[in-house]
């Protein structure tokens, strides 16, 4: 997020997962902005982005460490929100990526097709001598 300024609107940088053409997973670094200037409940005005899209559920998940989930697609489009601890996201186009805290990605590789070696959407892991405690919002699809 970047900081507030003045009235300056932020904005949030992100990790998105997605599939290309070719149906290859892959990430980028992608930017939301729209935020606008609103009251919840009665208080001070705050900076909210609102989502088009309405979250279907939200999950808590704690990832042991050494886990690693091999090759899946996410089961739905989701915003996944590191709570403490790291972890990795490994497209099939061979980037990783690891996170933390305060670092935000969206998992939208639904429809992959596998490649030569069997691989479809992404896998995932912890990284280090922790757990990784992560928030997922899962939208309607």
């Amino acid at each position: 997020m970047t900081p507030e300024t003045g009235n300056a609107e932020p904005s949030l940088e992100y990790w998105q997962v997605h599939v290309d053409t070719h149906g290859v997973s892959r990430q980028v670094r992608r930017t939301l902005s729209g935020f606008e200037r609103q009251s919840m409940g009665g208080a001070a005005s705050q900076w909210n982005a609102v989502l088009k899209d309405k979250p279907a559920r939200t999950l808590f998940c704690v990832l042991p460490v050494g886990w690693i989930g091999d090759w899946h697609e996410n089961p739905a489009p989701q915003w996944i929100v590191p709570l403490s601890g790291r972890w990795f996201v490994e497209t099939m186009d061979g980037t990783r990526v690891e996170m933390g805290p305060g670092e935000v990605s969206f998992g939208g590789d639904q429809g992959c097709l596998a490649d030569a070696l069997g691989r479809k959407g992404h896998r995932s892991g912890t990284v280090g001598e922790q757990p990784a405690v992560l928030m997922l919002v899962q939208m309607e699809s």
